[in-house]
């Protein structure tokens, strides 16, 4: 590592800690210029955003701009509209004494740091720094070294609306991640893989630090037969399809009955065949993503190759394209447990479908395995919903949908156990980044005369 970089992130952290009490006095006013200006600069370099990552990791101009600068944007002016009523002190009376009281106050956390992913390397970065600003704290900011043109661009929209003590970017590969972890932060807000959120989190225990984690996981998706088939289909066609399945709430596997199955997959690849495929069945590389590095497209390739060697077929799909990494939209059936497709997340545009008889037998496999990110169950019968909800556990869930519900600023959004640790999105970003105190005020005695 360039002992320059090493030297600058002490002198910015240094220099960041000395601007803790400006900050901690903060008004709402002052915290939504600084949300204005940041504002200012994504929207004028929006198109600059957009280019660097589609250079980054092939994806289509719409896609890009409607996930990534528009949804940091929402991020932007949710935090903006509402800072005023998250700010201001919670009157919640006391158990102790009637004439006594209780307030709830939100103060920063302080020092904090943002780690982005490579998969949405922009708005899962700026969302989470938008709530931390709002908050009252101080960020340093760091993206993932596999989209750099992203992050460069990133570091010039900083640069451009911040000073150094109040935010500040560092890019670099993982040693400068590994430099930054060292340092005593108040609070780290990661959005990647389990294995590297094991990392930060030894990292941030070595100084009490708080954490969020957004991870990610294997996210089931159970299809009742009674169901609208084809509103299930095109549904998860986007959420499995988009971004080439590298979304951390993807539906990764589906369940459904075996009477149903041919139907589903047959629309299914209706859907795909209309939405990303050529006239001759090959993808059509203007409307689908490709693998973000060769170390990853070997990883789904080995996956999938387990599973055709253990008795999985394809329904459709299945060519993979190493020379630019791209992996035409495929669905599996006949998959079993014992196939390593089953046992990570693929993060691919690959769907597995499972079969089962009753709803217990899905819900007692997802039961027996890591927490997921996310839940999705489609069916019109509300006995069955209730108990797939109530007999499961995941960082959320979505009814007759999928992937949806991350857009919606009224629900925390996060994982639990494996799949995260926290949640953020509308007020829940700026409890996530605050320290909620609790102060009881005695009633005031009046001495007599």
């Amino acid at each position: 590592m360039d002992q320059q970089v090493k030297t600058d992130i002490q002198r910015v952290f240094q220099l960041q800690k000395k601007n803790q009490k400006a900050l901690r006095a903060s008004t709402a006013e002052q915290r939504k210029e600084k949300l204005s200006r940041l504002l200012e600069a994504v929207t004028a370099h929006e198109e600059e955003i957009i280019e660097a990552i589609r250079q980054d990791v092939r994806k289509p101009y719409h896609e890009v701009k409607r996930a990534e600068t528009q949804g940091t944007i929402k991020a932007i002016k949710d935090n903006m509209n509402n800072l005023e009523a998250w700010m201001a002190p919670k009157q919640v009376g006391s158990s102790l004494s009637p004439e006594a009281d209780g307030v709830l106050m939100y103060e920063p956390k302080g020092m904090t740091l943002i780690l982005g992913p490579w998969n949405y390397p922009f708005m899962l970065t700026m969302a989470p720094l938008a709530a931390a600003i709002a908050a009252g704290n101080s960020a340093i900011v760091k993206l993932s070294d596999f989209t750099m043109k992203t992050s460069h661009i990133a570091a010039k929209v900083i640069r451009e609306a911040f000073h150094e003590e109040e935010v500040a970017i560092f890019e670099g590969e993982v040693d400068v991640a590994t430099e930054l972890l060292g340092q005593p932060f108040d609070h780290i807000f990661f959005t990647g893989s389990t294995n590297v959120g094991k990392i930060v989190m030894t990292a941030a225990a070595k100084h009490l630090a708080s954490v969020t984690l957004e991870l990610g996981g294997k996210s089931p998706t159970i299809i009742d037969s009674g169901c609208d088939l084809m509103d299930a289909a095109k549904k998860i066609a986007v959420g499995k399809f988009v971004n080439a399945g590298q979304t951390c709430i993807a539906p990764d596997y589906v369940f459904i009955k075996k009477d149903v199955q041919d139907a589903f997959t047959d629309m299914l690849q209706t859907i795909v065949n209309a939405g990303f495929m050529e006239d001759d069945h090959t993808v059509d590389r203007d409307k689908f993503t490709q693998i973000v590095n060769d170390r990853n497209f070997n990883r789904v390739k080995a996956l999938f190759d387990d599973a055709i060697e253990k008795g999985a077929e394809v329904a459709f799909g299945g060519v993979f394209d190493a020379h630019d990494r791209t992996i035409s939209p495929t669905v599996l059936k006949n998959v079993t447990p014992d196939m390593k497709i089953m046992q990570e997340e693929i993060f691919a545009p690959i769907l597995p479908l499972t079969n089962y008889e009753d709803i217990g037998e899905a819900v007692e496999y997802i039961t027996d395995r890591d927490k997921p990110l996310a839940l999705y169950v489609f069916s019109h019968n509300q006995k069955l919903i209730d108990y797939v909800l109530q007999n499961t556990t995941s960082g959320n869930a979505a009814v007759n949908d999928v992937v949806v519900h991350f857009t919606d600023v009224n629900l925390p959004f996060g994982g639990v156990n494996t799949s995260g640790i926290g949640s953020y999105h509308g007020v829940y970003g700026f409890k996530e980044f605050s320290h909620e105190k609790g102060v009881f005020i005695q009633a005031s005695k009046q001495k007599s005369l």
